[in-house]
């Protein structure tokens, strides 16, 4: 992939606090990247600063190649738009709304009546030109937001928290948004979130932040795979669970978690211990399965998270469990409430924190 965007020993400070601290980042075009980290993190500094909205105190910025500065700082402007999360929306039009930022650079009527008319489709509000923006529900008003930022094309847009506080329906309508725009109008996205399930399922990487540092930047499936110490101390991850771990005669770790609950693991720690199973890595079942696997739990489906192709469950063996399936599964097995299942997962799956 080529680079859009590259940050090198960037520093921020507010009076005499320092907000980021030697962040050294590359933005490959065409990607989704996701800033993972706690409140006070420097997230939103950050974004501002990949917006050329806020300048660094110290470091280098490039972008397409170009080292940014005083003198092409407008022009770079013009190439990134973010969305904020408290949505800011002037009292007119969805219409107007969206195309305000169309009229700035003076593109003609016709063009803006076209570009408007697909932003709104892609966020599915077609049909809501003449609406008043600021009369819509909150999750309506963040897609008008969105649909202002798409409109104009620009080669980065930045998410800050683009579904905090929103419905489920809403919130799952701007997670597709965001993977279509991406898809379909090769448009790189930076977003920051704090939301587990969306850093992992969204992003193809994730930048994990904490106290203005970027600790660690990888896929997914590396950074949720090994649960790092950054990850572990501020995320509430689910399938994490600590006991007290003794090591059998055969070299198996068993760790006891409670409730008559113990977790068959690879390992040799001994004493209290601390371990996370991803939810992608237990498969479920409503009979016993012949497996290799040394762990077999049986249980109770007590929550059910419809999330359109995908349905997170939450089976209750005497320990909550997450389990992840797709929707088509879910139907099949013909899954409801209080259906009794079994988890089964390989040892090497539970992984130490």
């Amino acid at each position: 992939m080529m680079v859009l965007a590259e940050l090198r020993n960037l520093m921020k400070r507010f009076g005499e606090r320092t907000v980021l601290n030697d962040i050294t980042l590359q933005i490959q075009e065409g990607e989704i990247l996701g800033l993972l980290g706690p409140n006070g993190s420097g997230k939103t500094t950050l974004l501002k600063i990949l917006a050329f909205l806020l300048k660094p105190n110290a470091g280098k910025i490039t972008f397409r190649g170009e080292t940014v500065t005083e003198k092409n700082l407008e022009r770079m402007r013009l190439e990134s738009t973010m969305v904020f999360q408290k949505t800011m929306l002037f009292n007119t039009s969805v219409y107007n709304s969206v195309a305000y930022g169309l009229r700035i650079r003076k593109v003609p009527k016709n063009k803006i009546d076209e570009k408007v008319s697909k932003a709104l489709k892609l966020v599915r509000l077609e049909g809501f030109e003449k609406r008043q923006a600021k009369k819509l529900s909150g999750g309506e008003q963040q897609r008008v937001a969105l649909a202002r930022a798409l409109v104009l094309k620009t080669k980065l847009l930045l998410l800050d928290e683009p579904t905090a506080n929103l419905d489920p329906k809403n919130a799952s309508i701007i997670e597709e948004v965001i993977a279509t725009a991406n898809r379909e109008l090769e448009t790189t996205i930076v977003m920051a979130t704090h939301n587990m399930f969306q850093a992992k399922n969204l992003p193809h990487r994730i930048a994990l932040m904490q106290e203005g540092r970027i600790t660690e930047v990888g896929t997914s499936t590396e950074i949720f795979g090994r649960l790092s110490k950054t990850l572990a101390s501020f995320a509430t991850v689910e399938n994490t669970f600590s006991g007290i771990a003794e090591v059998s005669e055969d070299g198996i770790m068993l760790l006891d978690i409670g409730n008559d609950v113990q977790i068959v693991a690879s390992g040799q720690s001994s004493g209290k211990v601390s371990v996370f199973i991803s939810p992608e890595d237990i498969i479920l079942s409503k009979m016993r399965i012949a497996s290799s696997a040394r762990n077999i739990l049986e249980g109770k489906i007590v929550e059910i998270i419809d999330l359109g192709s995908i349905v997170r469950l939450k089976v209750d063996v005497g320990k909550p469990f997450t389990v992840q399936i797709t929707k088509r599964s879910f139907n099949e097995m013909e899954l409801n409430l209080n259906s009794n299942v079994f988890l089964t997962f390989k040892a090497s799956s539970v992984h130490p924190v």
